[in-house]
């Protein structure tokens, strides 16, 4: 089985995912104006203006938080160490350009579920990939088929992957059995998901600073004890990342396709621009300043912490701790943990087990509320489908702290590529909408006004979105 997964991966991510990503990455950057490069200095004034609540929605940090705690788990951890083993050093670079790109294609995607959300039944902003392909396309077949592999994806799958790591990090720190660390993640997990969406939101806003601040400093630390490296670890993620091989070092030789493919699958994983997961939590929140594009900008700093901060802190750590053991016996999360071992001592191994559990922990709980957001399209949000969805949750995240590494980890990136194929469609041929939603947002901030989305100068949209969306909105 892991033979067949393995040879689908080959197909996917050796030539459809990788120059699809890229073309759309490079595609949305021409289309809205270079964005991520032109607000990159007014992050922080964005953050500024997502703490403000407005009603019908979470505010727009809560929703970026609650992106965050997707994005930020184990990948950022056991994702960046298999990358370096699957393509060296140098797929650190391709990891930071395929956020660098991405960061334009979660512009577009965002800036979409943004436009197209609506309210549930309790007066919360819905929306997300299924929601744009259904009212902006036209194509409630394309969302629907987009829930499905999301719920695959996220509501069991991508759990496997979180528990996955982990078990193997209490293990190889405390040598606590498996079945313990599933029973008590899915234990708070479960209570967690109980709050309901709001519930989550708050908890998430505080957890989610916390956690990627302390894994931040603790790279700081290490590379700060260790700085005469430091030049010498950025010379050979650059070398290898086109396949410079160092004989006379001894490094070990990889090739360009090797670093590129295994920076852009964990990339992904990790950042999770053009997947179609985080316009999930961008649609939820009523933006401020009240336009589609604010949301978008918003969620871009969500893969700019994700890649270019906490996987960049791990890579550090991996890297600094020189030649480590690639044996079957010792990947993943076990990589990071030796690393920080051979760095600081024997309290590295415990201290990266709590950071991937907290990581891994607000995956899972907003992994749920995704799947949850994607039955209401569905229309399958009853009392008992939600029930049936969180006892798979929780069965899954029981599961994958007992199942082998490469099956999940392969199982998660298939998955992860339909999903992708099918975001990645929608988005480029809603395309001219991102131009469009960009470029209202870059002429009204070039006239030095508050952006408002002016729903009236726009009719063809307007006879897509809900009517309850931005029709409430002052005029200019």
């Amino acid at each position: 089985m892991p033979d067949f997964f393995s040879f689908i991966n080959e197909i996917l991510w050796g030539s459809i995912m990788i120059y699809l990503l890229l073309g759309a990455g490079i595609w949305f950057t021409l289309r809205s104006g270079f964005i991520q490069f032109r607000y990159i200095r007014k992050f922080g004034k964005s953050l500024k203006n997502s703490l403000s609540p407005q009603p019908g929605g979470l505010t727009s940090f809560q929703a970026l938080c609650t992106s965050l705690a997707a994005r930020v788990g184990s990948g950022n951890l056991a994702g960046v160490a298999l990358a370096i083993s699957a393509g060296g050093p140098g797929a650190i670079f391709w990891m930071w350009i395929s956020a660098i790109i991405g960061m334009a294609t979660s512009f577009a995607e965002c800036s979409l579920a943004q436009l197209y959300k609506e309210k549930d039944k309790n007066g919360q902003f819905r929306g997300g990939p299924a929601w744009y392909m259904a009212r902006g396309l036209g194509m409630r077949w394309m969302g629907v088929l987009f829930s499905l592999f999301l719920l695959i994806a996220y509501g069991l799958i991508f759990n496997t992957v979180q528990a996955n790591s982990v078990a193997h990090a209490m293990r190889y720190a405390f040598q606590c059995p498996e079945w313990i660390t599933g029973a008590t993640l899915a234990a708070f997990a479960l209570l967690t998901i109980s709050t309901g969406l709001k519930g989550i939101a708050r908890l998430m806003q505080w957890l989610v600073p916390v956690m990627a601040l302390l894994w931040v400093s603790t790279s700081l630390f290490v590379t700060f004890m260790n700085i005469n490296l430091l030049p010498d670890v950025i010379a050979t993620i650059f070398r290898s990342a086109f396949g410079w091989r160092e004989a006379a070092s001894g490094a070990l030789g990889y090739t360009v396709s090797q670093a590129l493919t295994a920076g852009f699958q964990r990339g992904m994983f990790s950042n999770e621009a053009g997947m179609g997961s985080t316009p999930n939590a961008a649609a939820t929140a009523a933006s401020w300043p009240p336009h589609p594009a604010a949301q978008g900008i918003v969620q871009m700093i969500g893969v700019f912490t994700d890649t270019m901060m906490i996987c960049s802190a791990s890579a550090m750590i991996v890297l600094l701790a020189g030649p480590l053991s690639h044996s079957s016996g010792t990947a993943g999360i076990q990589l990071v943990q030796e690393a920080l071992v051979n760095l600081t001592g024997s309290w590295g191994a415990g201290f990266v087990s709590l950071i991937v559990s907290l990581f891994a922990f607000s995956s899972i709980v907003v992994n749920y509320v995704y799947a949850e957001n994607n039955l209401i399209f569905l229309k399958l949000d009853s009392r008992n489908m939600l029930r049936l969805l969180r006892l798979g949750v929780i069965l899954m995240v029981m599961a994958g702290s007992l199942l082998s590494m490469p099956l999940v980890w392969q199982l998660a990136d298939v998955i992860m590529a339909l999903m992708a194929i099918t975001n990645l469609t929608a988005i480029l041929l809603l395309s001219p909408v991102v131009t469009l939603i960009a470029r209202d947002y870059l002429r009204q901030r070039k006239l030095g006004v508050k952006p408002v989305f002016n729903v009236s100068r726009y009719p063809d949209i307007a006879s897509q979105i809900a009517p309850d969306a931005w029709d409430d909105l002052p005029r200019q």
